[in-house]
């Protein structure tokens, strides 16, 4: 078992003086294959997904327990499939019900799924597949993944283009390449902005998207602010609107990894601009709206995880504008994938590696 206290101080002692006054980071749990998505639990506890197909109780007294959640739906693992997102339901403490995102099928036939079950503080119970993506897919890439509720109690979903289908994410008959929008049995809310169209997915919510991997809603506005990857470079936050295109693969500010072009263009007609981008690319994977009170100078501010940048960049907005950008956490050295708010206001890291680990950020000393 590492020493959490000298792990502690060994990353301030990487880290740049101004930073280390900032901050200091602590494991809270260590061991984790790939862990993806991190919720809290009203008694203080985490629940942690594990790519690899498993769900994690992190206790109340910070204790990782040895045992699986068992319940979860079986996930195909391979590449980038497998365990996903995580979501507990607005009324978690009365209801127990939370949203599990997932790869499921097989290599040659896939989909990203959604499954609800309610947790009685041990194991998963009535788990059952409400939603998938159609048509299904072959390969083990670009499934999104990432789960946020509205105000009205619906959630969205993000996906991904299934990377070798990326002219799908122009296609209203099929639910690739988008964010679809669903009631909590799984159904599509009539009021959602496709509905009426002939042929088109009922579930979608805006489309045109390479891999959204995070997605956060602004309590106080209503705002939904989402991040994809791109290819090589072009990796985007968007606001994101009902019923609106968000351009891929018409246009991008990014271009294939074999530095073909993939499309001519980075505004057309119609289309929405991103709010920010990335070249070269850092692999956006997970973010958090900062509310907490730990961190007064990040209020407000965007939290983006991020893979190939291994840094947390930290994005200052003015309403909808970008207005500054920082990079956190670097002198750590490793793979973010996720970035959450903890209800005490301390910053909460997944790191991205078969060996991977929860970390807890509070104000430096």
């Amino acid at each position: 078992m590492l020493n959490k206290s000298v792990f502690a101080v060994g990353l301030l002692l990487a880290a740049s003086a101004s930073q280390a006054a900032e901050y200091q980071v602590t494991p809270v749990a260590e061991g984790l294959a790939y862990p993806w998505s991190l919720a809290f639990l009203p008694d203080g506890g985490m629940l942690v997904t594990e790519r690899a197909g498993r769900l994690r109780l992190i206790n109340a007294a910070g204790e990782l327990q040895a045992e699986p959640v068992s319940g979860v739906p079986d996930a195909f693992v391979n590449s980038q499939a497998g365990l996903m997102g995580l979501a507990l339901a607005p009324d978690f403490a009365e209801s127990g019900e939370l949203f599990l995102s997932y790869a499921c099928g097989t290599a040659e036939a896939n989909h990203t799924c959604l499954a609800s079950a309610r947790f009685n503080g041990s194991a998963l119970e009535n788990t059952q597949e409400i939603f998938r993506v159609e048509p299904a897919k072959k390969g083990s890439a670009h499934y999104g993944g990432r789960i946020a509720f509205l105000a009205d109690d619906t959630l969205l979903l993000t996906l991904g283009d299934g990377f070798d289908y990326r002219e799908q994410a122009q296609n209203t008959t099929n639910h690739l390449g988008s964010i679809v929008r669903l009631n909590r049995d799984g159904s599509a809310p009539q009021d959602n902005p496709f509905v009426a169209e002939s042929g088109a997915q009922p579930e979608l919510y805006s489309i045109g998207h390479r891999n959204v991997q995070g997605i956060v809603v602004d309590a106080d506005t209503g705002r939904i602010f989402s991040h994809e990857h791109g290819p090589r470079g072009g990796d985007e936050i968007n606001l994101i609107e009902a019923g609106k295109n968000y351009g891929w693969p018409k246009i991008t500010y990014g271009i294939d990894y074999d530095g073909a072009q993939v499309s001519p263009y980075t505004e057309l007609p119609g289309l929405e601009q991103p709010l920010l981008h990335w070249t070269p690319s850092i692999a956006p994977s997970g973010m958090t709206l900062y509310r907490g009170e730990l961190f007064p100078q990040w209020q407000g501010n965007l939290l983006v995880s991020a893979l190939a940048g291994k840094e947390v960049r930290r994005v200052v907005l003015d309403g909808t504008q970008v207005v500054e950008q920082e990079s956190l956490f670097k002198e750590l050295g490793v793979r973010f994938r996720d970035v959450r708010t903890g209800p005490d206001g301390a910053l909460y890291l997944l790191t991205d590696s078969a060996k991977g680990s929860v970390l807890r950020v509070t104000p430096g000393n």
